[in-house]
């Protein structure tokens, strides 16, 4: 005999019908309960550290894709014209030009390139220019959104009809998902300093970076994306079953986030020193 979650009404007792519940029934409504009563509510008032992580993540990825391998040991000087925009001032916060310009130069120094200071000084000519940095936010909800179509339909007809107006609909969803998105292109190229000759060009380098938050049935904000290593509830990490904390595979990316020592760091060797250490032994008799 199968068993079905189901509601029965009984023959009537003292004229009443009755409501008798299966146990399947009893089971749902439990589940029920406990999904609301544990369900919790969220908010992030600003967005500003999101947007400017999200933003200098794409810097990140634009940049270390720039392989400036071919100029390894040349004196180059970077020419930053056409990074900078006096007039229309670009950026999230403090990922601005000036954030990029360093992050090129950082990039050119782990690739073994002499920086000069002055134009004068070098043998190349490096000029970089940026195509975009700026962010967006989309906002996506499942279900009915606050102050709808509906609501201001039903207000606007009410007005007309001499009726009071409705208020307006709160926010009715199952989920919301809200996404924060940035994007920056770079572009490089060297030539001769002297003879303008073309040397090497990098070709165009898009870099993209996203955070998303989620809320199911009240319960949020979820934070997924590229800037977070593992799921986040409201800025805390939390553990799922089944899922693994994500890392950054080997690539450009990957080795421009790591910290590293070059050849000029290190200390000379005993070897290459000039000085002579003294020695303990006390000189023989002279012959």
């Amino acid at each position: 005999m199968r068993s079905h979650a189901s509601i029965l009404i009984r023959p009537p007792f003292n004229g009443e019908p009755r409501l008798c519940w299966g146990t399947s029934g009893l089971l749902l409504i439990g589940i029920a309960t406990g999904l609301v009563s544990f369900a919790g509510c969220g908010t992030t008032k600003q967005a500003t550290a999101t947007d400017q992580m999200v933003a200098s993540d794409a810097v990140d990825r634009s940049v270390s894709r720039i392989d400036f391998t071919p100029l390894t040991g040349q004196k180059v000087f970077l020419d930053t014209t056409y990074i900078q925009s006096p007039k229309t001032p670009t950026g999230i916060g403090f990922v601005n030009p000036e954030y990029v310009i360093s992050s090129v130069r950082q990039q050119m120094v782990s690739a073994g390139l002499l920086i000069q200071e002055t134009r004068d000084m070098s043998d190349f000519v490096v000029e970089v220019r940026l195509g975009v940095l700026g962010g967006d936010q989309h906002e996506m909800v499942y279900g009915v959104p606050s102050g709808s179509g509906i609501g201001t339909a039903a207000s606007a007809v009410a007005s007309g009809n001499g009726v009071p107006l409705l208020p307006s609909i709160p926010e009715l969803s199952i989920a919301k998902r809200q996404d924060h998105v940035a994007a920056v292109k770079v572009a490089a190229f060297a030539y001769h300093r002297v003879t303008r000759e073309r040397a090497w060009q990098s070709g165009i380098s898009l870099g993209q970076s996203a955070a998303h938050d989620y809320w199911v049935f009240g319960a949020g904000p979820f934070q997924t994306g590229n800037i977070h290593n593992r799921i986040q509830l409201a800025g805390s990490p939390v553990q799922l079953p089944l899922v693994r904390p994500k890392q950054d595979p080997p690539g450009p990316v990957h080795a421009y986030r790591q910290s590293m020592i070059f050849e000029a760091a290190h200390p000379a060797s005993p070897s290459e020193t000039t000085i002579d250490q003294a020695s303990a032994e006390s000189p023989g008799p002279v012959k």
